[in-house]
């Protein structure tokens, strides 16, 4: 138990909390008429004067209930404890102060361990205090503890959900990072290759044809610059410890394999032009694995889909993939999937772009652009 509450203790905040947002001011917005509206309408409200006064009051608070929630905590119950005294007791019975329950919950959800804990104990002694001095019976002190909990629940809840699925969304980054280290492997053995054999070449006919060496040097220097540069995309890429094995990479004429009859589901059909000769390694690498993930997820997910089309086309300066299908129309996900994600940030590190999305019509769409040489970022 001690071990629970001290990790509890030194948990730090969530990351990425957004200061105000439009719905915040709109929320405000709304409560401050409400709560004004509500002191009109009830004149059997207990000091009505000083409860409207707090519910107006404390409004703002909800807008630093992000970035500072302990300190909104503080304040918001700290001044409704003052204003139990100052009524001799009774406390404030305004329903719109109803919003306060968002304090907690905005505590769970952002704030560090350290200051959940204190905002805890703080609401649960101005809890303690209200019974005290103005007790409502058991079955509305049992409902308003049960209320409390429930919000700060669900504001763990939503936190602990989401740092499981950043965790996911790494481990599918860093997959993806695995996977390129792969081919940027292969990429550079095949240029370490070739220097070598040159450099035999130029040795075994260096006696016979004194100019065979000036020609294989020049080819190794052509061909350690290239496996210089796929090095330092190597380095950029590979800002983690990512193990790389010595598995075959692919390249753009193997696309013709995604149009496999024995596949289930819709057909595929790989159409390719443009000048696609002399493409780096690693970016033909990077266009086979998208198209092969994009051909993947619509053989599951499109819906009564009968064709997948993949285009490939490339330019002097970039090349770009597209894959479609003739699905049944689909709403676009709140939050990209796992696969998507992937794709994105593979063409990201080559210093490309990914996109995915419903067609206007119907049907799913990948599109993803990358440079011709595929440095990364």
């Amino acid at each position: 138990m001690h071990g629970l509450i001290r990790s509890v203790w030194y948990e730090p905040r969530s990351p990425n909390a957004p200061r105000r947002v439009w719905r915040d001011w709109v929320l405000v917005g709304v409560l401050l008429p409400v709560a004004l509206l509500e002191g009109v309408v009830r004149p059997d409200m207990p000091s009505r004067v000083i409860s409207v006064s707090l519910a107006v009051g404390l409004v703002p608070t909800l807008l630093w209930r992000r970035t500072q929630p302990l300190l909104m905590v503080m304040i918001a119950f700290g001044v409704s404890g003052v204003a139990q005294v100052l009524t001799g007791g009774d406390s404030p019975e305004s329903n719109t102060m109803i919003y306060l329950l968002l304090l907690p919950y905005a505590l769970f959800r952002w704030g560090s361990g350290r200051e959940a804990i204190i905002g805890l104990t703080i609401i649960l002694a101005k809890a303690t205090c209200s019974m005290v001095v103005d007790y409502p019976g058991p079955a509305d002190t049992a409902a308003a503890f049960a209320v409390v909990f429930s919000v700060v629940a669900v504001g763990a809840a939503f936190r602990y959900w989401t740092r499981a699925r950043t965790r996911e969304l790494d481990q599918v980054k860093l997959l993806e990072r695995e996977q390129l280290a792969r081919d940027l492997h292969d990429t550079v053995a095949h240029h370490v290759s070739a220097m070598a054999i040159r450099a035999q070449a130029g040795l075994a006919t260096a006696a016979s044809r004194p100019d065979a060496a000036t020609e294989a040097l020049q080819v190794i220097e052509a061909e350690a610059a290239q496996a210089l540069a796929e090095m330092r995309a190597m380095v950029h890429v590979l800002r983690r410890n990512v193990p790389a094995d010595l598995a075959p990479g692919r390249s753009i004429a193997d696309l013709s394999q995604l149009e496999s009859p024995g596949q289930s589901g819709p057909s595929v059909q790989v159409e390719i032009g443009g000048d696609t000769v002399g493409l780096s390694p690693s970016v033909e690498a990077a266009i086979y694995r998208l198209a092969q993930e994009s051909v993947t997820n619509a053989r599951r997910h499109a819906r009564h889909a009968t064709r997948v089309l993949v285009r490939v086309s490339a330019d002097a300066r970039s090349v770009r993939l597209s894959v479609s299908d003739d699905g049944d129309p689909v709403r676009p996900a709140g939050t990209p999937g796992y696969g998507i994600t992937g794709m994105i940030e593979r063409a990201d590190l080559l210093g490309g772009t990914c996109a995915a999305g419903p067609n206007p019509d119907r049907g799913w769409s990948v599109t993803a652009v990358l440079p011709r040489t595929g440095v990364a970022r």
